[in-house]
């Protein structure tokens, strides 16, 4: 089975038209993974190739269209390189000695602001000789680079291990879902609603990942329906570490949940995991200062068509137009599309990113903070609105402390 897109390395490749990403790609891969020609802009929309980078694991190369695109055509092209930026946890930029310039630095500047690690290869090193003085400053600012030549096939195995080098800390060394929160030989109940948009004969990600997580780090657990929680509490000789329920289920698993052991949901967990917990705790507590007519954004990682009662396109609205007292007007997004006016909206709902890597969701909460707008998830909408937040952030002290200081 294939990883999850969330649980691998995004190395966005940038650079100039014609400058040789593509073919850059196709070598790393070994495959005819995007089109190759001797025309400028023959990559469009983002080519995406999942493959292994042993031995650091899963990745998932984004080859973009040029930076210098031109037309109206281009402009469009060039927005959706830029939206690349939010997902990318290790840039390479893709020139050569003849052309390296100001689109470079362009480039190099972004990925500073962002905080993300890239490397520079200089391709076609068969056409155009190496050129001191660039590489001297280069060495100067101590920035990675490798000489390579895909036609020649010359610089890869030095590229490759540059990449392998070069991964964040933060991907390698990411914290658990929740097993910490359990801990070894300890147990956790994970409470699955099945509901019509599950699917057929599998459960969903978070779900999964919890259960491989705890799994992984020696702890233990029982999965149960929410209409069979309180008779599986009965049969632990010793109370369970933590119970994570479906947020749709919070108030009958809330209600079968004694006091004592800790509670929380999926999606909070992710909030934690995906993004900043602290950040969306803050968000939430804004649902406060909604009003009647006030404009909110719910934005959704996954593409699927809403069945039914919907929890992004129905559920959320429902409950935070009970809470409000007055209807609210409410907009979705779904997929990397983010709109590109946050100021407009008095609070943005995320879902839990299960399906993206931790940098885009980040990026996300950058731009809201950017814009002065809350953002929060959906567990802790849920949460909020039903009246049971400080229960659900009870695993998480800090989280906790925050929303009690009222900060």
């Amino acid at each position: 089975m294939r990883a999850p897109k969330s649980f691998r390395l995004h190395i966005g490749i940038f650079g100039r038209r014609n400058a040789g990403k593509s073919s850059i790609l196709n070598a790393l891969t070994q495959q005819d993974v995007s089109i190759v020609s001797e025309v400028a802009g023959t990559t469009t929309d983002p080519v995406e190739k999942p493959m292994e980078l042993l031995p650091l694991g899963p990745v998932l190369f984004i080859d973009t269209a040029g930076i210098d695109d031109v037309g109206a055509l281009g402009e469009k092209r060039i927005a959706k390189t830029l939206a690349v930026f939010d997902r990318t946890d290790l840039g390479v930029i893709v020139s050569n000695f003849e052309e390296w310039g100001s689109y470079e630095q362009k480039l190099m500047d972004e990925l500073k602001d962002r905080a993300i690690p890239f490397v520079i290869v200089f391709n076609k090193i068969d056409l155009f000789p190496d050129n001191s003085s660039i590489l001297a400053r280069l060495n100067e600012e101590k920035i990675k680079y490798a000489q390579t030549s895909a036609i020649e096939r010359t610089g890869l195995l030095e590229l490759r291990q540059l990449l392998l080098n070069s991964a964040p800390a933060d991907y390698i060394n990411r914290p658990s879902i929740l097993a910490d929160l359990v801990g070894a030989g300890e147990a956790a109940v994970l409470v699955v609603p099945i509901d019509k948009e599950a699917p057929k004969g599998r459960l969903i990600l978070p779900q999964v990942q919890s259960i491989r997580d705890l799994l992984d780090n020696d702890a233990f657990c029982m999965v149960v329906k929410e209409r069979e929680l309180r008779e599986a509490l009965s049969r632990f000789n010793k109370p369970p570490k933590l119970v994570v329920t479906d947020s749709q289920a919070f108030l009958k698993v809330a209600a079968d949940t004694p006091p004592e052991i800790p509670l929380t949901s999926f999606s909070i967990l992710f909030a934690r995991y995906q993004g900043d917990l602290t950040a969306l705790v803050q968000g939430a507590m804004a649902i406060d200062k909604l009003k009647t007519g006030d404009k909110v954004l719910i934005a959704e990682a996954c593409s699927h068509h809403p069945i039914g009662e919907d929890i992004g396109t129905v559920k959320i609205p429902r409950w935070l137009t009970q809470y409000v007292g007055g209807k609210l007007e409410i907009d979705s997004t779904r997929g990397h599309d983010f709109p590109p006016n946050l100021a407009e909206y008095k609070l943005v709902v995320h879902c839990g990113a299960c399906m993206w890597n931790r940098r885009e969701m980040l990026s996300r909460i950058m731009k809201a903070r950017q814009a002065g707008v809350p953002i929060t998830n959906y567990g802790l909408t849920i949460a909020y609105s039903l009246g049971i937040f400080e229960r659900a952030l009870q695993p998480f002290p800090a989280a906790l402390e925050v929303y009690r200081n009222g900060i």
